[in-house]
């Protein structure tokens, strides 16, 4: 039986609630998420708070993924076919969790960022406005492997800015608007977090209870997000996706050089 204290019980509830508003806009919860429960788990190994992360996020995300698909059009088929491949890679990926160098990996992750940053920056208009082109097969096909298996396998190894990830190559592959590609983004997230849940469940490094108490909480930050989302559409997203970026480089950057 886990005991924690009061102060960090809220702590990691209220950590849970903004991480499911910061993942329904725009993902990169776990920029939130996971450092909190570091700091409140800090008789576990890390692999403890990444699994933990995964089966409190797959609520939220699963949850915001219906509500999107309620009031929003969303290419199920799509986001399926998308989802059941990043399932996959992301397994692969939290197998490969413990192997693989984050001094090596963050750098490139940070650089990628940057240039997202920049990109979204010089073109206002970018995801804003349905375009009405439509994704030849080869860019559909581009964007499945980038998705599928590169982001999929990127979320089960380190985690953070996922979403951020899929909703830019949504737009920037599939001429989708902002707010089509978080609602999209959504169901693939669900398959991300499965897959690497599944993979955490396997070594053991899931604190269920704890689990279960955030993903409350987590659920009801995903609703106020994604009803937010919605409401404000795809410009009010576009900011969202500019600030979480900006905190994304500022966490990897300080992991990296002062932690």
């Amino acid at each position: 039986m886990l005991e924690l204290s009061l102060p960090v019980l809220l702590m990691l509830f209220l950590a849970a609630a903004l991480a499911g508003w910061v993942d329904a806009v725009v993902g990169g919860g776990g920029l939130l998420l996971v450092p909190a429960l570091l700091l409140g788990l800090p008789q576990h190994a890390p692999a403890y708070a990444l699994g933990t992360n995964k089966a409190t996020a797959i609520a939220g995300t699963s949850f915001a993924a219906v509500t999107y698909a309620r009031r929003h059009p969303v290419d199920v088929r799509l986001a399926l076919r998308f989802g059941a491949l990043a399932c996959v890679s992301s397994a692969v990926g939290a197998s490969f969790a413990t192997a693989v160098s984050k001094e090596v990996l963050q750098p490139l992750i940070m650089v990628l960022l940057l240039a997202v940053a920049l990109f979204v920056v010089l073109r206002p208009s970018f995801g804003t406005q349905d375009s009405g082109r439509v994704a030849s097969r080869r860019r559909s096909a581009l964007a499945l492997l980038v998705v599928g298996a590169g982001v999929g396998f990127y979320d089960g190894l380190l985690g953070p800015g996922t979403g951020t990830f899929l909703i830019i190559a949504f737009v920037g592959l599939l001429h989708m608007t902002m707010l089509s590609a978080s609602a999209t983004a959504k169901v693939v997230n669900v398959g991300t977090n499965l897959g690497a849940l599944v993979a955490f469940s396997f070594h053991g490094t899931v604190l269920w209870q704890l689990a279960a108490g955030m993903a409350v909480f987590n659920i009801a930050g995903s609703w106020a997000g994604a009803q937010m989302a919605l409401r404000r559409g795809s410009g009010f997203v576009r900011v969202v996706l500019l600030v979480v970026v900006a905190a994304l480089v500022s966490r990897l950057a300080y992991d990296q050089w002062w932690a």
